[in-house]
């Protein structure tokens, strides 16, 4: 009764990224104002296609309310599989990946876990990335505690040396003493590896990740607007050539998110915020994944950085160092000042006469500067990450309580191939 959602769109684009089928589960069919010929011709403009338009994906109407068409679904999934032949050996030791993981005060180290081969037994020896242990308890997707787990069922084990990261491959390794080697030996060369997978994505080095006749970036566009994002991507798509193409993985309006990281790295994307900004979760995670996140808040200068890296001469650029975060916390009305905020430093450190961007909600309202900077009445020249602060914008007064100021600086920075 409602039409295809953001989020559906998205997870087309994780699962055309990964090049995987898709199965629709087309939900709340018990609805009288139920339509789904109207989602089938939605998706049909996403490269959706349903068996009965002549394409390859299967469309499934359900309702979970009141199981209607459920065992149809699995029955499809089922046929998927048996498509793909998809088999897993049952009576070998089990392998498979960390969907999540958590420190949990009681228990310590969990980790969730999907097998998808052999059999996971309790009191196994296990390796998990950089973590090891003897499984202590293994609980179902219910919390009732099992013995083993096959291909396929997913468990929440205990007993592992430190807390796993999602998507690590985890395997049982039978001698308990060869585990703990392998795993001391990657934490060894965790920062190495560290160092080299932020090379990965980054714009300046695409071309020795380009392979094959037509070389390809690939880009992911979050922007403030939606005539923003559709103007980048017009744009962008234009410069492609015979032999470099722009391949836009991705756009949406708001901020940039976890999910758009994790895009990023199955399709080895660089990120483009135009007039948005990565929220905290997903700075952490592109930092740690070495996924190449750019700011811009005019168009031009994106097509221009975008144009020199595809013709492979990128010169010195004049660049932006976020230097500190502040958040507005009071606002008070002056007369004949306007509108000063009372706020606190989060990050960084923030400087009288510098350059700030005012966001709402990860996006970008106001560029300017700073007119006054105060620490209770006296005028400061700077106030570091933790310390309180009053500040006013130069012409500017729509400010807000939970606002939030992002201080840079303009620095040259050379930029090579």
């Amino acid at each position: 009764d409602d039409v295809v959602m953001p989020q559906t769109i998205e997870a087309i684009h994780h699962a055309k990224a990964a090049k995987v089928p898709i199965v629709v589960a087309v939900n709340k069919v018990d609805k009288p104002e139920a339509n789904p010929e109207r989602i089938k011709q939605e998706l049909v403009t996403h490269q959706v296609l349903p068996e009965e338009y002549g394409g390859e994906s299967q469309f499934i109407e359900v309702s979970a309310k009141t199981g209607q068409n459920i065992d149809a679904l699995l029955e499809a999934v089922l046929l998927q599989a048996e498509v793909l032949e998809l088999t897993a050996v049952k009576n070998a030791s089990a392998r498979g990946l960390v969907i999540e993981s958590r420190l949990d005060k009681g228990r310590g180290p969990v980790a969730t876990i999907l097998i998808q081969s052999g059999t996971l037994r309790r009191g196994d020896n296990l390796l998990a990335g950089a973590a090891f242990g003897r499984i202590r308890a293994m609980t179902d997707e219910n919390g009732k505690s099992v013995n083993e787990a096959g291909p396929s069922i997913p468990v929440e084990v205990q007993g592992l040396s430190d807390v796993p990261a999602a998507g690590e491959e985890v395997m049982v390794i039978a001698d308990e003493r060869r585990a703990r080697e392998i795993a001391l030996f990657r934490q060894g060369k965790f920062r190495d590896v560290k160092l080299a997978r932020q090379q990965a994505t980054k714009l300046e080095n695409m071309f020795e990740q380009m392979e094959g006749e037509v070389k390809r970036l690939d880009l992911i566009i979050k922007a403030d607007v939606q005539g923003s994002y559709e103007a980048l991507t017009h744009a962008l798509s234009k410069l492609s050539t015979n032999e470099v193409r722009v391949n836009v993985v991705h756009s949406a309006v708001g901020g940039i998110t976890e999910s758009d990281v994790n895009l990023a790295l199955a399709s080895k994307a660089v990120i483009i915020g135009f007039n948005t900004r990565a929220d905290v979760a997903a700075r952490k995670l592109a930092e740690n994944s070495g996924v190449d996140l750019r700011y811009y808040n005019i168009i031009y200068d994106v097509v221009d950085e975008i144009k020199a890296a595809m013709s492979g001469m990128l010169t010195p650029e004049r660049k932006e160092s976020i230097i500190g975060l502040v958040e507005i916390r009071e606002v008070y009305k002056i007369s004949k000042v306007g509108s000063v905020a009372g706020c606190m430093v989060l990050e960084g450190t923030v400087k009288r006469g510098a350059s700030v961007r005012l966001l709402r909600d990860n996006v970008v309202l106001h560029t300017g500067e700073l007119d006054s900077l105060k620490r209770f009445k006296d005028d400061v020249r700077e106030v570091k990450a933790g310390f309180e602060c009053g500040l006013s914008l130069k012409n500017y007064s729509d400010i807000q309580t939970g606002d939030q100021l992002e201080v840079f600086e303009v620095v040259e920075i050379a930029r090579t191939l």
